[in-house]
């Protein structure tokens, strides 16, 4: 369930793909989640992502993921198209209840789905959920991963590693109670996924001037931070103390061992705003009821720059194929 190496993707993948021309604005990129088009006098954002990492709720989810990507470029989600696969022929009732969970989901966030396309595999020991999600942005101008700049505050949302951490609750149950973990700590950490959604808070930030975005995915923050350096070509410099880290969220990286700052994360965004647009942000995001912290700071160089106490540690590396969910999911298969 993880990601290709950035060698990869520029051997294998990035040659093959469509190079930027007249129409396509922002083509397939490293780090740039949407692509570009334009249609007509518009402009047509457009994303897609399978859902592999989860059982439960894996259709609700699904949908929630591809369109926070959607809204992390600043446009409204309003169409998706989902690719659902189950193990056998005699899952229909698991087809019906994912169907069932993704069309909650489109409702909650006011989206349609149009189409897509529904079967088996007898390779699957698990279900498979892909969607791609569509919004076209009208006046608004698209935000870019890659938009940071020298001197702008870095902002993270809600908490960080909720995703993941819901998902070891629900679909690890039995190593979460090996692990010490109470049934009703497990229980509260299922209810962060129902936080999965940054749609909100995404277009709150764009309207508020943000120079990038991106959703907090595999890789967790650390490597959300580094694609957002690399592609600004700038440094990024955070102070860990102020990182929004739940105590459940800690509890269960301690029973788990992982670290949570490269946990997948979808319902935490990483935002780059400029200095003077700070108490507008702030009160932009309050209005909504969405916590949040400034964490760090862009500046000259490369890399992200984590400062803890009188520890300075230094990243430089892109490492998307790493991800402490994908891991966890190596060590405990499910099925």
């Amino acid at each position: 369930m993880s990601k290709f190496s950035l060698d990869v993707l520029k051997k294998r993948v990035f040659p093959y793909v469509a190079p930027q021309n007249g129409d396509i604005v922002l083509g397939s990129s490293f780090g740039e989640d949407v692509a570009l088009t334009k249609v007509g006098n518009d402009i047509l954002a457009s994303h897609v992502d399978p859902i592999v990492g989860a059982i439960g709720n894996i259709g609700w989810l699904a949908v929630h993921v591809a369109c926070n990507d959607i809204a992390a470029s600043g446009v409204p989600p309003r169409w998706i198209l989902i690719l659902v696969l189950v193990p056998s022929i005699r899952d229909e009732d698991l087809l019906e209840q994912i169907m069932c969970d993704a069309r909650q989901a489109a409702d909650d966030i006011g989206v349609a789905i149009i189409g897509g396309h529904t079967g088996y595999s007898a390779n699957l020991t698990r279900p498979l959920v892909s969607v791609t999600a569509l919004g076209n942005a009208g006046t608004r101008t698209p935000v870019r991963t890659g938009g940071a700049r020298e001197g702008d505050l870095v902002l993270v949302t809600k908490e960080i590693a909720v995703e993941g951490t819901g998902i070891l609750a629900g679909d690890f149950a039995d190593i979460a109670r090996e692990r010490g973990i109470t049934d009703e700590e497990r229980t509260e950490a299922v209810r962060l996924m129902d936080d999965v959604s940054v749609v909100r808070e995404a277009l709150v930030l764009a309207e508020q001037g943000a120079t990038a975005m991106h959703d907090v995915t595999r890789g967790g923050l650390l490597e959300t931070l580094l694609e957002i350096a690399a592609l600004s070509d700038k440094a990024i410099t955070i102070d860990a103390e102020r990182l929004p880290i739940g105590n459940l969220v800690q509890r269960f990286a301690r029973a788990f061992e992982f670290d949570p700052m490269k946990m997948i994360s979808s319902g935490t965004l990483a935002v780059t705003v400029p200095p003077d647009r700070k108490e507008s942000v702030t009160a932009a995001l309050t209005a909504i009821d969405i916590p949040h912290a400034f964490v760090g700071e862009v500046t000259t160089g490369a890399g992200v720059t984590i400062r803890s106490g009188d520890t300075v540690s230094t990243f430089s590396d892109i490492r998307c194929e790493e991800d402490e969910l994908a891991r966890l999911w190596a060590l405990y298969p499910r099925s």
